[in-house]
């Protein structure tokens, strides 16, 4: 069977950026699975296993515009320390949810200095060419409650 519409996909995969690192790897774990066409995977990815079947190895590298977006400079801003109410040690590196006109963000800190801190907004992997080392395991037609709510259901997917 392959890759198309509607159909569960289950593969292994290594993911590099151009430096050569390992940002993510199924390594040692169950394959990821998804529906195909549901947007539960970047664009870019999904794309490139439209038609492959079970078996098949292949290597993809996705654009920004297709993975997780080009960095929105708009997303890093400067925020007083102060913002950070109970927090003993705010550091680079560090996650926390943000309260905006748009709703919830997570947001990275990026450096801190004095009584000011620069937060991203921006995913992590944003303007970042992505580069997958995939082997496709598993291809099958996916169920109609699948289809309905959007995910895969039992093994590697949602229990409900």
């Amino acid at each position: 069977m392959q890759i198309a519409q509607n159909s569960v996909v289950a593969f292994h995969y290594t993911l590099t950026n151009d430096a050569g690192e390992v940002l993510d790897s199924s390594e040692g774990r169950e394959p990821l699975t998804y529906l195909h066409g549901a947007g539960n995977i970047i664009p870019g990815l999904e794309k490139e296993l439209e038609g492959r079947a079970a078996g098949e190895k292949l290597n993809v590298a996705v654009s920004p515009e297709e993975g997780y977006g080009e960095l929105q400079e708009q997303l890093m801003q400067e925020v007083p320390r102060d913002a950070f109410q109970g927090v003993e040690s705010v550091e680079p590196g560090m996650q926390f949810q943000a309260q905006t006109q748009g709703g919830p963000l997570m947001v990275t800190v990026k450096k801190v200095e004095g009584d000011t801190v620069v937060v991203d907004g921006n995913h992590p992997l944003a303007g970042q060419q992505l580069n997958f080392d995939v082997e496709i395991a598993e291809v099958r037609e996916a169920s109609d409650e699948e289809v309905e709510h959007g995910h895969v259901h039992g093994e590697g997917g949602v229990e409900h």
